[in-house]
């Protein structure tokens, strides 16, 4: 016994049918969705020409990857935990809030290295 598997294309659009499989998957995004539609090349080339002149008097957007590909240095200084102890006795003498535990802000370690 053979067993025979048939792959049916179907404009995601109008329902019918897409000839000879030449289906076209389209993705686009809109608010901040990214989509995805099956068409027939009539419909694709529809598609595109609907669009077209909101794409025209669009400009790219910034879809994140430049930024995550720009991360931030730490700087080559790390503080031991003796250093923190002794910054947040300093800070706390001083006049700042810190907590006791976690990362010490900025502006508290800036203080403390231009006082010592």
């Amino acid at each position: 016994m053979a067993v025979r598997y048939e792959t049916i294309y179907v404009d995601d659009l109008d329902g019918a049918e897409i000839e000879g499989g030449r289906a076209e998957t389209i993705e686009f995004a809109f608010d901040g969705k990214t989509y995805t539609i099956d068409l027939d090349e009539q419909n694709a080339a529809a598609f595109r020409e609907a669009i077209q002149p909101y794409l025209s008097a669009a400009r790219p957007a910034d879809n994140g990857k430049k930024r995550a590909a720009k991360t931030a240095r730490r700087s080559s200084s790390s503080t031991t935990k003796s250093e923190t102890g002794k910054i947040r006795a300093w800070a706390r003498a001083n006049g700042y809030t810190v907590s006791d535990r976690g990362r010490i802000p900025a502006d508290i370690m800036e203080a403390y290295r231009a006082a010592n």
